[in-house]
């Protein structure tokens, strides 16, 4: 699918604090247009999982908060809205780890993202049958108990769960973590899937690079909470820098192996600039 130049989600020179002291975000700016599937790269403790929680106004729960820039969904600031009050506009997260209800059952489980939008009966099982459409394994397995599940099914329950909301962006968080390569192809080709068939825009922050940049229309780079490189998947696989620190590829084609944690890989760009 073709991506539209209207930016739906626009972040602009966000900083992030926790605790009032620890700066996690300087100056991240990034935009996610109508029908982009766009990728967000970095090493653990980047700022990826926080940019996405500071988009979704999560942060509070984790003593963190947005102190300087703006976030705005379809042109409109949305800085102050509380986290159910942004899904009733359009925008979910599904978050690092899954955090399935593991008591309840799949039904159970995906019933419970669709009544934030969804006030009616005939509405929210139209919305449950999508979602079994798109998941057909959830649909065989709906009265198991979540936490009696796999990895790789708690997965496509949190999605499924957000799915409910029939949200136009979706913010994903390491889906392919701790999962096997089989599913992790399983799950990126929904995300395929569910943009390409029903235009739902992806922000996807992801450790596996070659997976995201195989799905993603445009990627950025984050380092010590900056937004180092940027730019359409096109231009980022071509770069020396990202195939040595993210694609494990040395300049020759080889593979190499490097411990992202002790060297540094980019020089950061300014906030708001572009950096190809």
């Amino acid at each position: 699918m073709n991506p539209s130049t209207t930016p739906l989600l626009s972040v602009d020179a966000i900083e992030v604090l926790y605790e009032g002291v620890i700066v996690a975000l300087r100056g991240v700016t990034l935009q996610v247009t109508d029908g982009a599937i766009v990728a967000l790269l970095g090493a653990n403790g980047a700022g990826k999982s926080t940019t996405l929680k500071a988009i979704s106004r999560l942060l509070a729960a984790e003593r963190g908060e947005v102190v300087r820039g703006s976030i705005a969904f379809e042109g409109k600031d949305v800085a102050g809205l509380p986290p159910h009050r942004l899904v009733e506009r359009g925008v979910a997260q599904v978050l690092e780890g899954r955090r399935c209800f593991s008591h309840l059952s799949i039904e159970e489980n995906l019933l419970i993202g669709g009544h934030v939008r969804h006030r009616s009966g005939p509405k929210i099982r139209r919305a449950l049958d999508r979602v079994y459409a798109r998941f057909p394994r959830l649909a065989t397995l709906r009265r198991r108990q979540a936490g009696f599940t796999s990895g790789g099914e708690q997965q496509m329950i949190a999605i499924g769960r957000a799915l409910m909301s029939e949200p136009r962006l979706v913010l994903l968080d390491e889906p392919s973590m701790g999962l096997a390569p089989i599913i992790v192809t399983e799950i990126f080709d929904a995300v395929r899937k569910l943009n390409r068939d029903d235009r739902v825009s992806f922000l996807l922050a992801e450790q596996n690079a070659s997976m995201a940049l195989r799905v993603a229309d445009f990627g950025y780079v984050l380092e010590g909470g900056r937004v180092a490189v940027q730019g359409p998947v096109a231009e980022l696989l071509a770069r020396d820098d990202v195939k040595r620190f993210y694609l494990g590829e040395s300049a020759d084609g080889r593979t190499r192996f490097i411990d992202p944690h002790r060297v540094r890989r980019f020089v950061p760009a300014p906030a708001g600039a572009i950096n190809t």
